[in-house]
């Protein structure tokens, strides 16, 4: 993916991340802190939490009223097509731009699943850190 379409996807206001962890120290906790410090409205999905980062958490994308730019994932690569799944019918529900885009964290990737994603016309990302790639795109500025 080029940097122009990296950085389209990094303009994004909120970002839905689905595994979200409320302990320090695991990135699926500092990267998502790391976009909430620099701007980003982070809404955390994950059922087993009931607060991250001072926000209400979800326990699937469907229960977020809030218009979704991106969705950032910090789940293991087996459990991307279920969150596939809920992509595409926010989408249908909501229209192409909520969300208009996923990202695939680090390690994370689902080759199946992300063709059915990128048929449906999404910017996908995967296998990738949003925090480097915000770093060296927007930080370096």
């Amino acid at each position: 993916m080029s940097d122009d379409r990296l950085h389209e996807l990094l303009d994004a206001n909120c970002i839905a991340v689905v595994g979200c962890s409320g302990t320090p120290g695991k990135d699926a906790h500092e990267i998502p802190q790391y976009l909430q410090e620099h701007g980003y409205d982070v809404l955390p999905v994950n059922p087993y939490a009931d607060e991250i980062f001072g926000h209400e958490t979800y326990d699937q994308l469907s229960d977020i009223d809030e218009v979704i730019d991106l969705v950032t994932v910090f789940r293991p690569s087996d459990e991307i097509p279920g969150i596939v799944d809920q992509v595409l019918t926010r989408r249908q529900q909501r229209g192409p731009d909520d969300p208009a885009g996923l990202w695939l964290q680090l390690g994370i990737s689902n080759d199946t699943a992300i063709t059915r994603a990128r048929d449906a016309e999404m910017t996908i990302v995967q296998d990738r850190c949003m925090k480097i790639e915000h770093g060296r795109l927007l930080e370096s500025k």
